[in-house]
């Protein structure tokens, strides 16, 4: 009885996630779902390109970008 109330329950979230699925993609493509804003201009950006070419810590550009350091490396991957 457990079993099948289980295959149940797993079949309706297949369900929910399957539409879940659809609505994002209508969303995107009617430009509603963009996601979040960037914290750093393209000028910064260039900046903090050119400061790690210079051999400064990523954690004190970082700090001084008033970023993470996993958002600069997001940026430097973007970058390269």
């Amino acid at each position: 009885m457990l079993s099948v109330m289980g295959a149940f329950a797993e079949f309706e979230r297949a369900l929910i996630r399957e539409r879940q699925r659809e609505g994002i993609a209508l969303a995107k493509q009617r430009g509603a779902y963009r996601g979040r804003k960037k914290m750093l201009s393209d000028e910064r950006v260039a900046e903090l390109v050119r400061r790690v070419g210079d051999g400064e810590k990523k954690s004190v550009i970082a700090r001084d970008m008033g970023i993470s350091r996993e958002t600069l490396y997001q940026y430097l991957r973007a970058a390269a």
